[in-house]
C-alpha cells in the first residue's frame, strides 16, 4: 500500500512538474517580473537595445526563425502585429535562439535574405551564444513576451502563445498577443496573461 501512494505521488509530482514546464513555468521570467535588455546583432549589422526605443510603451518580443513551420506560418501574422502596434508604442521584437550550427538555415545571412523576401519591417535579432533566450525561458519558435515599459523597467505582462491557431489564421478565435496589448494601451487588466507557446524546440 505504502509503495502504491508513493508512486502515486511521484506520477502526481511528475505531472504537475511537467505542466508548469509545459506553460513555460520554472525557468526564465514569469509574469510580473522585470526583464533586463540585451545588446542584439539586428540583420542590417546594428547592435539592437530595448533602450534604444525611447517613445516605446513596451515591447511585443517573439523568439522565432526561418526553419521552424510553425514559426513560418506566423511570419505574416508577426508583421501584421507590427504594422498595428509599433506606431502605438508596442513594436515588435523578433529574436532568433537557434543554434545556427545545428540549423544552418538560420544563419544571419538566412535571416537577412528571409526578412528581405518577406518584407520584414521589425527588428530581427541574432542571440549570438544562446544567451538571451534562457534567461527569458523560452522554449519554443514562437514563444512571446509581452513587456510594458515602467519606472521599475521592462515588465513582463504576457508569456505564450500569439494565438490560438497556428494552421490557419482565417480560424483563430482567440488573439492572446493582441488582447493583451489592446488591454495595456486601455489600462484594463489581461484577462490571459499566460498561454501555452506551441512551435519547435529551441536547437542548442
Amino acid at each position: 500500500m505504502k509503495n502504491a501512494l508513493k508512486t502515486l505521488f511521484a506520477v502526481l509530482t511528475l505531472a504537475i512538474l511537467s505542466s508548469y514546464t509545459y506553460l513555460g513555468g520554472g525557468h526564465g521570467y514569469h509574469v510580473g517580473d522585470v526583464a533586463t535588455d540585451f545588446e542584439l546583432e539586428n540583420i542590417d549589422g546594428k547592435t539592437v537595445s530595448l533602450s534604444d526605443f525611447n517613445s516605446a510603451k513596451g515591447f511585443i518580443v517573439i523568439f522565432t526563425c526561418n526553419t521552424c513551420p510553425y514559426a513560418v506560418a506566423y511570419e505574416d501574422r508577426i508583421e501584421a502585429l507590427n504594422k498595428k502596434y509599433a506606431d502605438l508604442g508596442y513594436p515588435v521584437i523578433a529574436i532568433m535562439p537557434n543554434n545556427t550550427e545545428v540549423k544552418p538555415g538560420d544563419s544571419m545571412k538566412a535571416m537577412q535574405a528571409r526578412a528581405k523576401a518577406k518584407g520584414f519591417t521589425f527588428p530581427y535579432l541574432m542571440d549570438e551564444g544562446q544567451k538571451i533566450y534562457p534567461q527569458y525561458g523560452a522554449t519554443k519558435t514562437p514563444h512571446v513576451y509581452v513587456l510594458e515599459k515602467t519606472n521599475k523597467g521592462n515588465v513582463v505582462k504576457y508569456i505564450g502563445a500569439i494565438d490560438d491557431n497556428y494552421q490557419d489564421a482565417s480560424a483563430v478565435t482567440k488573439t492572446y498577443v493582441e488582447d493583451a496589448v489592446d488591454a495595456l494601451l486601455s489600462g484594463k487588466e489581461i484577462k490571459e496573461t499566460q498561454t501555452r507557446a506551441i512551435g519547435c524546440s529551441i536547437k542548442v
